[in-house]
């Protein structure tokens, strides 16, 4: 009877070392918020570039495989126009190659008042989700006519916390992964 009951010790013990590997300390979750506003704000970094017309074209298709690198796979961005309600999802690649092909001689993309919206919320199978809401600012000029085309747009960006593991040294090490998701748009207006 003891075995046993060292057994379930035992097993009780270790199920509860794997759920605390999977719960976020409030020092991991600083880390963690640090890193999500980090990729954000890489991602108005490569959105801007992208969008830049002297950007060369090779430059801006490296720039948009880095872009795409901070997503999960199938996440879509939203695009939506002044005066229309309809907002246009994409997957990220060709949101941003139909941003570099824009029929503007000059475009201008500005992110501001980048700030977490939603707490991390642990999700059934132990990743955690958030939102990070941004204001975009986009400008389009012509040569001859100035400023053509400007919004600002309210986007809300989901965020995904998942724990993985690595080998390193021919150890297993596990640490905390921030991806971006879906980027949707939630209100445009004029400038």
């Amino acid at each position: 009877m003891k075995k046993i009951f060292l057994a379930f010790l035992a097993l009780l013990f270790i199920g509860n070392f794997a759920i605390a590997q999977n719960e976020i300390s409030p020092e991991r979750k600083k880390a963690i918020d640090s890193l999500a506003l980090e990729k954000v704000r890489d991602l108005g970094k490569y959105i801007a570039v992208v969008g830049n017309k002297k950007t060369p074209f090779s430059e801006a298709n490296r720039v948009i495989d880095r872009a795409v690198e901070l997503f999960m796979e199938g996440s879509e961005m939203g695009v939506s126009l002044l005066g229309r309600k309809k907002v246009n999802y994409y997957p990220v690649r060709e949101y941003l190659q139909r941003l570099m092909r824009l029929n503007y001689d000059k475009v201008e993309i500005e992110w501001f008042n980048i700030e977490y919206v939603s707490d991390l919320v642990r999700q059934p199978d132990g990743t955690y989700v958030g939102v990070i809401t941004i204001y975009q600012k986009f400008s389009a000029y012509d040569k001859e006519k100035g400023l053509v085309y400007q919004d600002v747009t309210k986007k809300d960006i989901t965020i995904y916390v998942k724990r993985k593991e690595t080998q390193i040294a021919g150890r297993i090490v596990g640490f905390w992964d921030v991806l971006l998701g879906d980027v949707k748009v939630s209100e445009t207006k004029r400038k």
